[in-house]
């Protein structure tokens, strides 16, 4: 029986919040392997079934485009710089891009699955997102071994019948992988936005939003780190590094964010309301398994870690600090408004004014604003300064 090739992608389950992390699943990549016909009845949105794969290759030189590869497979429409696939086949298609344009993009309709591979390329579009994924189904993007990738939106985005909310846009999943880097700067909207969930394996990812954009990466459906560096770096007044509307897991990788914005304050109907800026901003379960996670919040009422639900920590390297004033927010390095859960690793959390940890209970005390699990071998717990490690 013929056989195909599978990659398996598994996203972390949501679940609650636990008293240890040995029961939690998190995000791995499973690798290659052989099934079945029958076997492959059982795909999903977090499965590639590679078979007879069409490979188009697009190389930008500034606006002008070349397609090449099995291209009679799908429609396509070329504007300038500006490149528009269309993909109705049953097939996996993976694109391939490299080259350079200061006046291009890619937009992608797909009624399946499909991959594109960053093969050194540079594109700026200004009025809109470099690359914007309309498929609701996985985008497994990969930056390919050595090569070094550069995404830029415009500060202005022109109307348009579809969503554009950043840089790097995509309606359904995004699976990061490979060796190579990519750099993605963000002058309008977010960085990278999705309308699913973002799981990254592998790559280096440096992301850079000006004052005159938004967050870092804005996903709603969970987001999740297993391998690779991620570096995030936004300006912008209550502007976020990660804001995750659903579960947010450090599971490895190396990640770094630095937020420089203040508070933005609003009226509404007589009440004022500020907004701060925040490392991650999750609504739901923060957990750490491994990994290192260095978070620096400089601005007014900033925030490192804020959670609308629970913070568990379990292994890894956390180092959470906050360096701005208290004028309008209070800053907090890690805000867990269900509990704060310490059982492994090595936590820390800083900040110059206000308290370091606050998990929702109105205490003067420090040591009832966490909860510390087994024993470690440092445990320091003061208002404004909270070491926990072990060994």
């Amino acid at each position: 029986m013929k056989k195909y090739f599978l990659a398996v992608f598994l996203m972390a389950l949501t679940g609650g919040m636990m008293t240890s992390c040995g029961d939690d699943d998190t995000s791995e990549y499973d690798g290659y392997k052989t099934v079945t016909d029958d076997e492959k009845e059982n795909d999903s949105d977090t499965t590639v079934v590679v078979r007879d794969t069409l490979a188009v290759n697009i190389v930008w030189d500034g606006t002008t485009v070349q397609l090449t590869g099995d291209v009679d497979s799908v429609s396509y429409t070329q504007t300038g710089g500006d490149v528009v696939i269309t993909s109705n086949i049953d097939r996996f298609l993976e694109l391939t891009l490299s080259g350079s344009t200061s006046d291009g993009s890619l937009l992608v309709y797909s009624l399946k699955k499909y991959g594109i591979i960053l093969n050194g390329v540079s594109i700026t579009n200004p009025d809109g997102a470099a690359i914007n994924n309309q498929c609701g189904k996985s985008l497994f993007l990969t930056l390919a071994d050595g090569t070094v990738n550069t995404l830029t939106d415009g500060e202005n985005y022109a109307e348009r019948t579809f969503d554009q909310k950043g840089t790097l846009f995509s309606e359904g999943q995004i699976y990061f992988g490979g060796t190579g880097s990519l750099t993605i700067n963000g002058n309008g909207k977010n960085g990278i936005a999705c309308d699913d969930y973002i799981v990254m394996n592998g790559g280096t990812i440096k992301i850079d939003v000006e004052d005159t954009g938004s967050n870092g990466i804005k996903v709603n459906d969970g987001f999740t780190i297993n391998d690779g560096v991620l570096t995030i770096d936004v300006k912008a007044d209550a502007a976020r590094g990660i804001r995750c509307e659903a579960r947010t897991t450090i599971a490895g990788g190396t990640t770094t964010i630095t937020t420089s914005g203040d508070c933005e304050t609003e009226t509404v109907e007589g009440v004022e309301d500020a907004s701060s800026a925040a490392g991650i901003k999750c609504d739901s379960l923060f957990l750490m398994t491994a990994g290192t996670l260095t978070i620096t919040s400089k601005g007014d009422g900033g925030k490192g870690i804020n959670c609308a639900d629970s913070v568990k920590f379990c292994g890894g390297t956390l180092y959470a600090e906050t360096k701005g004033g208290n004028d309008e927010g209070k800053p907090k390095a890690v805000k867990g408004d269900k509990g704060i859960v310490v059982s492994g690793g090595s936590f820390t959390a800083k900040c110059v004014k206000s308290w370091a940890l606050d998990n929702g209970v109105d205490t003067e005390d420090p040591k009832q604003r966490v909860t510390i699990l087994g024993a470690p071998t440092t445990n320091t717990v003061q208002k404004r300064n909270v070491v926990i490690k072990y060994e």
